[in-house]
């Protein structure tokens, strides 16, 4: 089977490049949206030359311009958008330009972390991220758009290295903060991991208007396991020190919005344990029994290079 062309929006940002190398590397014909003031960014305009040169083709389009969106929607089989959090209803004139184009086969929104569709009870201020998440599935569902979500949890980076502390990426030297018994599962995943199971999701009918939960059982771990792996690697033992759900909850009062917003994600991923508390069901699919070939970095191995 032929396999599809592919549009990467948001092609130069974390986990967005990631997407691209992916693409490319499993052998997709693949084009990188490119904004036109992306030439006041270096390094940006770097990175996507970078990518021209390995094959990629870049498509000059704006959010601003339909017309051009439209255009750049129609050269391609799928669109992946990775456009970051403080733009996620940008991608509500990318519906619509897919919408119009009427090719594309397969649509996957900016999602990536926490499924959305369960996440109702989120705390204010952070509940906006799943809010907005919900906003662009709904435009998708109504214009029929065929799509795959994915659910891809805690990338690595900033919540393994760190042992899942606030406000640091790096590994603590004496003290760990636990939040409440540490016990509570939580799924972390390599980024480029998730750029690969992503692209094998993209051509596969399986994964055709389901979510996509990446759940490697090797990466469902709890804070404590987590800090024992650390200890284990580094030969340092931590002093755990345990933080009250209550307690943590009031750290939020009197800070800014985007540390309410992060105290409130945590909350819920460490304390209610959402990325684990259910099972998956038929509108969804585990990536990891759908394509046991790809072998998912393990926590521990992804830790050894803070040593």
């Amino acid at each position: 089977m032929e396999k599809s062309k592919v549009l990467v929006v948001g092609g130069t940002g974390y986990i967005g490049r990631r997407i691209v190398r992916a693409s490319l590397a499993h052998g997709h014909r693949t084009f990188i949206l490119m904004r036109p003031e992306i030439g006041l960014d270096i390094d940006k305009l770097q990175l996507l030359l970078s990518f021209k040169a390995h094959g990629a083709l870049l498509v000059e389009a704006s959010m601003e311009d339909h017309r051009s969106l439209v255009a750049a929607v129609k050269q391609v089989d799928v669109v992946v958008s990775a456009i970051s959090g403080r733009h996620f209803l940008l991608q509500l004139k990318l519906v619509e330009a897919i919408k119009e184009a009427g090719n594309i086969k397969r649509f996957l929104p900016s999602e990536f972390g926490i499924d959305p569709a369960r996440m109702g009870h989120a705390l204010e201020p952070g509940r906006i991220t799943f809010d907005e998440k919900m906003e662009i599935r709904r435009a998708i569902e109504e214009a029929n758009i065929p799509h795959t979500y994915v659910s891809a949890n805690c990338f690595a980076a900033f919540f393994v290295p760190n042992l899942s502390q606030m406000r640091t990426l790096l590994p603590p030297k004496k003290k760990v903060h636990v939040y409440g018994d540490g016990k509570v599962k939580v799924i972390f995943m390599d980024e480029d991991d998730v750029a690969t199971y992503t692209i094998k999701s993209i051509d596969d009918p399986r994964a055709l208007n389901k979510t996509i939960y990446l759940r490697p059982p090797e990466n469902i771990l709890s804070q404590n396991e987590l800090i024992s792996k650390w200890e284990k690697l580094s030969g340092e033992v931590l002093e755990r020190i345990p933080i009250p759900s209550d307690e943590f909850l009031a750290s939020m009062e009197g800070t800014d919005i985007t540390n309410q917003m992060a105290v409130g994600h945590f909350h819920h991923i460490f304390y209610e344990g959402c990325s684990t508390d259910f099972d998956i069901e038929e509108d969804g699919e585990e990536a990891s029994l759908l394509y046991p070939e790809v072998r998912c970095t393990r926590m521990e191995d992804y830790m050894k290079r803070y040593l």
